[in-house]
Parts: structure tokens; sequence; C-alpha cells
């Protein structure tokens, strides 16, 4: 894509050397959401269930030197650690029986009935959020967390004796295999092999660009033909993410988990290519060999990317005026060091995964898979899960790429002033919709125990249950901490059906006065934000954790002269900007242009 002649350079600010950042990035194979990594050298590693920690670290490619590092995962608020008050219930064995027993039941009745008379298309549970956001905070979370546990033993699930771990335990046990300064480390790896240097990454790119896949015009059989219309332009078929046999050759397997994270990274490796080429256009006097340009790119691309998070992502999904009072006063209860990074419990173990409540039962993709009806009125879920390369079998045998019919129409995943009813994400809450009880990837290994297989397939327990496990603090004291005012037992009642309140008032679990981080969070957004925002808690701990990463990160946005913004960033034709997600993925090229 062309641009105009605005020069980012005009910011006086030096591309950094990104090959001389700490150490090379981890790039992790396939991993199932939810999943935790087991590195081969961990203690308890060949115990460790293995579909869970069948994640390609690649670290035996380089030098010892050289292997990637993990970072750290601790708690937000570290006066609550040890104070009983603060968390649920963990006294004796038939205390905790009761909590588990009690949390069980509470994952399963947030988790709607499917609809028996109800259009499954219709609206009232609809956000004012496009479903955009609710994939590009998945891509965000995969950037910025993999946990990896070297004790897989003490973090197993269906164990009869779950109890709360000890804090240090968790502290020491768990590391994250990503840098959580959204830099983008899930896109890039450790780079391309330049200068003659050895990359883990290096089959990511034909050069300083990244090598993108071509969708498939025809299927494995030969007599077969695959339905529907191409998505314009027609003649573009780099469409996909680059493969080896149908594998994903990318930073982070999980991000071909579904199909709609899997073409947004689609789109993220597009835009950097098109900053490639604007680099080389508008900015050649300052990059003398193709290292300071891809260096130039990427620290354009990263700036971008961040300052989209902050001002249209975090802006979106988190209460009005929150992250601009952590961008202006900042944060007041994370500290984020770039020597030590540090993941917060709270954030990734509950508050972050409000994003699951967003998730939709069927989305308007394409023309193919949505209003136009060429094939079916709306894609299922399940089938955004079917037609990737992560699937078993991958595109469920039909190709061994994605078949050009199910490239998305991003403009029916963008647009905040759509009237039709699929266009947007569930609202933030405690209703989960019906395709979540019962997850068609996740579970299905032979290997697995019953137990094991129904924890992996019903993602509200099973956050539940980790947040219990990881011994997180309840929502009541993390608002008390925060300085907040808790919501009341009313509120945390109000509009539940039956089975969640019986849950919540069940005999000795107590979970209506102290509640899962994770729940409070979710009903919060419920009371205070209508389930278009966050509210309060789930906000603060939100925007806190993601601002402050990109604070504490010397080569980030925030760190540039002059606060950078995108009026210093890349240009489309017409001299406009790159100020929200649509405006990204026009530039990526895999969005029209505005008429």
């Amino acid at each position: 894509m062309t641009s105009s002649t605005t020069s980012a350079s005009s910011t006086g600010a030096a591309a950094p050397d990104f090959d001389a950042r700490d150490h090379p990035r981890y790039v992790l194979g396939h991993l199932h959401h939810g999943g935790h990594a087991v590195p081969d050298s961990a203690p308890h590693a060949q115990e460790a269930d293995r579909r869970l920690s069948g994640v390609s670290l690649l670290s035996d490619t380089l030098p010892a030197e050289s292997e990637p590092r993990t970072t750290a995962f601790d708690y937000l608020f570290p006066d609550l650690v040890g104070n009983a008050g603060a968390h649920l219930p963990a006294g004796t064995a038939e205390v905790r029986a009761t909590v588990v027993r009690a949390l069980r039941d509470l994952g399963a009745g947030m988790v709607e009935d499917p609809p028996s008379s109800l259009d499954p298309l219709q609206g009232a549970h609809n956000s004012v959020n496009p479903p955009v956001y609710t994939y590009w905070g998945q891509f965000i979370d995969h950037d910025m967390t993999a946990a990896t546990e070297s004790d897989p033993v003490a973090f197993d699930l269906t164990r009869d004796d779950l109890s709360p771990l000890d804090p240090d335990l968790v502290r020491t046990s768990m590391r994250n295999l990503r840098h959580p300064a959204l830099d983008l480390d899930s896109l890039y790896g450790d780079g391309p092999a330049l200068d003659g240097a050895t990359t883990q990454a290096a089959s990511f790119y034909d050069g300083i660009r990244f090598v993108l896949g071509e969708v498939a015009l025809t299927t494995t059989d030969p007599a077969g033909s695959i339905p529907g219309d191409r998505i314009p332009p027609a003649d573009d078929l780099a469409r996909d993410l680059p493969r080896d046999g149908s594998t994903a050759r990318i930073g982070d397997g999980r991000n071909d988990e579904n199909l709609v994270v899997a073409q947004l990274h689609v789109a993220l490796l597009r835009f950097h290519n098109a900053v490639v080429d604007w680099v080389e256009a508008h900015e050649p006097a300052d990059c003398h060999s193709p290292a300071e340009t891809f260096a130039r790119a990427r620290q354009l691309v990263t700036w971008h990317y961040q300052w989209l998070v902050v001002h249209d992502f975090l802006k979106t999904v988190c209460l009005a005026g929150m992250a601009d009072q952590v961008l202006l006063a900042g944060p007041h209860h994370f500290r984020a060091s770039s020597s030590v990074p540090v993941q917060p419990l709270e954030f990734s173990g509950a508050a972050y995964r409000f994003g699951h409540s967003m998730v939709r039962d069927v989305y308007d993709f394409n023309r193919n898979f949505g209003r136009g009806e060429v094939v079916l009125p709306a894609a299922p879920f399940s089938l955004l899960f079917a037609f990737t390369g992560g699937a078993n079998p991958p595109f469920r045998g039909d190709t061994t790429v994605l078949p050009f019919n199910w490239v998305i129409e991003w403009d029916r995943m963008v647009d905040k002033g759509s009237t039709v009813p699929d266009q947007f994400a569930r609202r933030i809450d405690t209703r989960l919709a019906p395709t979540l009880r019962d997850l068609g990837n996740e579970g299905n290994s032979p290997e697995l125990t019953p137990s094991m297989r129904q924890i992996q397939k019903r993602l509200a327990v099973r956050n539940l249950l980790r947040g219990y496990l990881l011994n997180l603090p309840t929502g009541q004291a993390v608002a008390e901490a925060m300085g907040a005012t808790p919501l009341t037992s009313q509120q945390l009642l109000q509009d539940n059906p039956v089975t969640v309140n019986d849950a919540l008032r069940a005999e000795g679990a107590e979970l209506l006065t102290r509640t899962p981080l994770w729940f409070y969070v979710l009903k919060e957004a419920e009371v205070q934000g209508n389930g278009n925002t966050l509210g309060e808690v789930g906000s603060r701990i939100v925007c806190e954790t993601i601002i402050g990463q990109v604070i504490a990160d010397p080569y980030g946005f925030l760190a540039a002269p002059a606060r950078w913004s995108p009026a210093a960033g890349v240009r489309f034709e017409d001299g406009s900007v790159i100020a929200t997600i649509s405006d990204l993925l026009r530039f990526a090229g895999v969005l029209p242009m505005a008429a």
C-alpha cells in the first residue's frame, strides 16, 4: 500500500536494535486455549499431561547463552496474600470440598441453556461493541501471557483434594513464556535471520517481510469443489497464515486456534509488510540496511499497535475515563518493571478473562457464512474452530490450508454503528453463550480422564477452579483494597438463574460474601457497565496492567520523545492517520477503503 510522504522520523526517535532485546522470544507451537505449557526440562515434565504441554519451544536450535527467557507472575495486591478473610474459604478438607462443589455449580449455571424458541441471531444479549473486540482481546492475551508450570501435579484441577496453592509455590512454579510488554513477540518471535544471525523465527520471513499463506481454490479431493464466492478483492489470495503442511508457521500457535484470531494475525502480518513498504518509500535516508529498515518498521508497527490497544481497545471495553486516568496519573497498584517483567495473577487468572463472556454462538462472518447466505446464514462458533490448522482434522480434511470461502469480511466485525444484531459481541456479564457449555475442540484426547475431559470442555468451571487453585483474592477484597465500594449481595444476586444464586448461597462456601474474582468482575460489568464495559474493579485491573506494561517498556510508544501518537506514524495516501483498529485493517489491505 502506498501512503503520503509524511515522515515518522520527525519524532527524532532512533530505531532501537530489537535484535538485542534481552533474549530471543519463545516460539510457541500448538497449545490449546486454557492449556499450560510444561517445558521438557521442567521437573515432572514426563509425568505431565502431554496434551497440555504439547508446545514447541525450539530453544534447542539456539546456543545455550541465547536461550529464550521466561518472565514472572505475582499477585497484584501483596497485602492480601496470606489474609484468609480476603480469599475463598480453605480451612478443612470438608470446607474445601464444599467450596469446590459450589464453584462447579456456579460455573455450570453461568452458561445459558441453549435457546429452544429464540432465534440465535436475535440481539437480546448484545453489547454495543463489534465482535472484533472479542478476538482482538484474545490476540492481546496471547501476546502477553503463556503460562508454564514446573510442577504440573500441583496445578492439576482434577485432584480430589483441590485446594488453594501456597502463594510462594505459585510464584516459583509459574512462569510466563511471553514478554508482557505488548511488544508483539507473538508476531515477530526473535526476528528474521539478518547478517548471518540464527533465529527461531527465520522461517516466518522472506527477507524483512513476513511470509503469507495463500488460500485454497480447490479441495483435497480432485472431484470436489469449494462452495461460495471469493471475498473481494477476488484476486488477493494471500489471506492465510503461512503453513508447513497445515501447521501455521507463526510465533504463537494459539493464534491458529479459531478463525477470527487467525485472520487477525494475518492482518498484522500484512500490516507489517505494508509498513515496510512505507518506510522504504518515505524514510530511505534514515534506513541504510535491511536490518535498519526492519527495526524501523517493527518500531512503527509496535507503536501503532500499543497506541491502539490503549486508545481504542481499552477505551471501548473499560469504564469511560479509566484508561486516561491511568495514562495521566500512572497505575495506583501495579508497578511494572522493564528489568523484571511481572504479569499480575489477578489480571491473567480473572479480570482479563472477561472476554469469554463476549463470545457469540454464531457470527455474520462473510457473504458465504452470514448475510447473503451463499452457503449458510451464519458461521457457527464451532466452524470457526473447524476451519483452522489447529483443528482435528485441519480444515475438516477438505483442504490443507484455508479455503477461499472462509476469508473474513472485516466490515462485518468492526462497525460500531451497525443495526444488525449478529454484528455485535455479547454483553460482558455472567451469562456465557450456550456454545461454551461443551467446547467441541477441547477435552477430546482419549488419554484424558473423564474428570479432566469435563473440566477442559467447561470453560466457566475451569476458570473458577483455577482462580481458587491460584489463591486469588475475592472480588470484595480487591474492591476494598482499591478503595472502591464492593457490590452488595443484592447486586450479586440480581438477574441470575436460580442455579447461580443457589451456588452463591451454598452453605459453607460463602461465595456471596467472598465472591470469586472472575465472577465478581463479570457481575460488576452487568451492574456498572450495562454489559458494554467492565466495571470499576475490572477496568482498573485491566487498564493498570496493560498500560503499566507499556509504561515499563523502554522501547514502547510511551517512551518515545514527546509522547508519540499516530500523527507521527504511517499515513494513508490522503494523509489520514491510523486511529482505530479499522484503520489498521485498511492499511493492511484486508478491509476495503471507505468510499
